[in-house]
């Protein structure tokens, strides 16, 4: 009897401590709530952090879900890239823009080009053709214009037109457009995704 009243005299102790400590902790401060008060009714005021919902998808068969797993592996792969575009549209075309001199244009442009060669055509001579198409509709996502409107733009015409050929050589397409909304809404769900840290 003495071991029983000794146990239940243990917990209980250990139990009272336990909720002691609980409560003795010090509050937060995000848990205090601003209020309004607007004709004797209080309207609690919180900011929320932004919740992104993303549709459940749902796939006919095991196929096409490590179909859908293989795309998230080469869009995680080319959206540097496409963001590093978008960076650099960003950077040097007021500066392409302030220049009056066609000469200067030029030669902004060719010493451009051989810095990225340099740095990245190891990479990119890697990407297949899926990989490819996947990062103009991204660079097209990032710089709000097509990959034809940009060598177009910063290039020339004939350019262009040879890139656009060669494209299509090998089932391209430079004038392809980005659709978040239709056809390109599996790869916008992918790079909300990356964007918020969830790949």
């Amino acid at each position: 009897m003495n071991r029983v009243l000794t146990k239940i005299l243990i917990w209980s102790l250990l139990a009272y401590f336990s909720f002691y400590h609980c409560n003795a902790q010090s509050r937060d401060t995000t848990d205090f709530i601003m209020g309004i008060i607007d004709n004797g009714d209080t309207i609690i005021h919180k900011n929320l952090k932004e919740v992104i919902v993303m549709p459940e998808l749902d796939f006919k068969n095991p196929r096409q879900e490590r179909r859908y797993h293989r795309y998230i592996q080469k869009v995680i792969k080319v959206y540097p890239y496409a963001r590093l575009a978008g960076e650099m549209l960003r950077e040097y075309e007021p500066k392409y823009l302030a220049l009056s001199d066609d000469r200067a244009r030029r030669k902004m442009m060719k010493d451009l080009e051989q810095q990225l060669l340099d740095e990245y055509k190891d990479d990119i001579k890697k990407l297949t053709i899926s990989e490819g198409r996947i990062l103009l509709k991204l660079i097209d996502r990032e710089a709000s214009r097509t990959s034809f409107t940009l060598i177009k733009e910063f290039r020339g015409g004939f350019s262009a037109f040879f890139w656009q050929s060669i494209a299509r050589l090998f089932g391209g397409d430079l004038k392809v457009e980005y659709d978040p909304y239709g056809e390109d809404k599996v790869l916008e769900h992918i790079v909300m995704l990356i964007e918020i840290g969830y790949y």
